[in-house]
């Protein structure tokens, strides 16, 4: 049985949010730029109604017995299992994703259901001492309405990371996805929740745009914004949520440095270098997009990687097995040959790609980068490993350390100790020493410094209780206080 509700002869997912304007968006298949049907595109008094409705069903959903709430978390998680494979075909198709990371997608997805199952149950406050005899304590509760603007590259696992937990902990919810990705993003998170028993108006999906994501931060009923998108639209979400006091918890760029130490086995380096920097087209904030390789090691770095790069197939991930798919639209392909071609004028050798075939970009390999070629010193979410040698360790963490963003880390060597200390002299949000640098899992904290966000962070019982509940102090004694007046 199919999870997914669509008229497939007019093509309308007609279980999703149907914007009272009448408005629709295209799905496209990026790879073919065909159409695969259409959804409601929500206006800025499509969110203003759900926001009303989520307000006045989150009572009596935090009021849910907790085990109740538990249940219907653990639902959604089996039900992302049971119907992984059609998930996974809509990954693929609409996001351009191949397919062992829309697996990934899918996989984590439930994983996040059934870590946030626990969090119902999970204890919340503390009894504090009291100097008067009465019982002192504090206590977590539900924020309220819970807004979560989430974007095109990782659409299920970017929604459902704050989604699950803000349930769970008994708020509602109302999520803008992208509307590039507006069915893996939105449309299947409202029928996993809608099956799994979550009450009308505790979750709403809108699809929209900047207009729709501008009226969610800005509602009076909503009291936490999780937004995962670029830094300068980040900027914009944290000004215009401070206007109402509210919250925003903001996941933002990166421009992440993989350093190659002069002793580390060349071979696995560039193996992870290829990794972090080619996965899902390079559209990941966490992308290694900075390669710090020690002069006596770069050559050989330089030539592994671009061989990698060379024998890498590039194509439609529905049809075929491929290691990269499609840029998700022609705006972003474009921005990415930009900063190559300008980095290429500025003196820099093309070792490998550069070029593209319509949406499909070539795995990029340049040589010889500065610290301010376009291509090294801006975030540019796309297939493009740059390479700058450095001559010293002081160097190297310099260099990595010159930059806005402070999201991920990645230090490649024999001695991971010796790794461990240049880690330490860089501050980010995430470091792996002897991997690359993307990853995330259900149950750990995640979230940057500096541009890369504020410091708010999802995943994990700790993180997730800070980010989607208030603390609250109370006390109770027997007789009512006397006063002197």
């Amino acid at each position: 049985m199919s999870l997914l509700d669509i008229d497939w002869e007019k093509k309308v997912f007609t279980g999703s949010w149907t914007a009272a304007e009448g408005a629709f968006s295209e799905v496209v298949e990026p790879a073919t730029g065909s159409t695969l049907g259409h959804v409601g595109t929500a206006s800025a008094a499509d969110v203003a109604a759900a926001c009303t409705k989520a307000a006045e069903v989150q009572r009596r959903w935090e009021k849910t017995p907790f085990e109740d709430r538990a249940a219907i978390l653990r639902r959604a998680g089996q039900l992302f299992e049971e119907h992984a494979s059609e998930i996974e075909t809509w990954i693929i198709r609409e996001a351009g994703s191949i397919r062992a990371k829309a697996s990934l997608e899918t996989h984590v997805a439930a994983q996040e259901c059934y870590e946030a199952s626990a969090l119902p149950s999970h204890p919340k406050g503390e009894v504090l001492p009291s100097a008067d005899g009465r019982l002192s304590f504090s206590r977590r509760i539900a924020a309220g309405v819970v807004g979560v603007i989430a974007p095109f590259n990782f659409p299920l696992i970017l929604s459902i990371r704050a989604v699950a937990p803000a349930l769970a902990l008994g708020n509602s919810v109302v999520l803008k996805p992208d509307t590039r990705t507006a069915v893996c993003g939105g449309v299947v998170l409202a029928a996993v929740f809608a099956a799994a028993g979550v009450p009308d108006g505790v979750f709403q999906m809108l699809p929209g745009g900047a207009d729709a994501g501008a009226a969610l931060v800005a509602d009076r009923h909503t009291r936490v914004i999780a937004f995962t998108g670029s830094t300068s639209a980040g900027r914009k979400v944290g000004q215009a949520a401070a206007a109402n006091l509210t919250r925003a918890h903001l996941e933002l760029g990166g421009n992440n440095a993989l350093i190659v130490l002069p002793d580390a086995d060349v071979t696995k380096a560039a193996s992870a270098g290829a990794w972090g920097a080619y996965l899902h087209q390079g559209q990941i904030c966490m992308a290694a997009g900075r390669h710090l390789v020690h002069e006596s090691v770069a050559d050989e770095y330089v030539a592994v990687l671009a061989e990698k790069a060379r024998a890498l197939p590039v194509g439609d991930p529905y049809t075929g097995e491929v290691a990269l798919g499609p840029i998700i639209d022609a705006v972003q392909r474009d921005n990415i040959h930009r900063l190559v071609t300008e980095s290429v004028s500025a003196g820099v050798s093309l070792v490998e790609g550069g070029t593209h075939d319509g949406l499909f970009y070539r795995p990029t390999v340049l040589d010889h980068v500065q610290r301010d070629t376009p291509a090294f010193c801006q975030e540019v979410f796309g297939p493009v490993a740059p390479v700058l040698r450095y001559s010293t360790i002081d160097e190297a963490v310099d260099i990595a350390r010159d930059t806005e963003y402070g999201l991920s880390l990645s230090v490649l060597g024999s001695d991971a100790m010796a790794a461990w200390e240049v880690a330490q002299q860089i501050p980010t949000g995430l470091v792996h020493i002897n991997d690359q640098t993307v990853g995330d899992h259900a149950h750990i904290p995640f979230g940057g410094m500096g541009s890369s966000g504020n410091g708010g962070r999802v995943g994990g019982a700790a993180a997730n209780l800070e980010a989607f509940t208030e603390l609250q102090w109370a006390t109770i004694q027997g007789p009512i206080q006397q006063y002197p007046f």
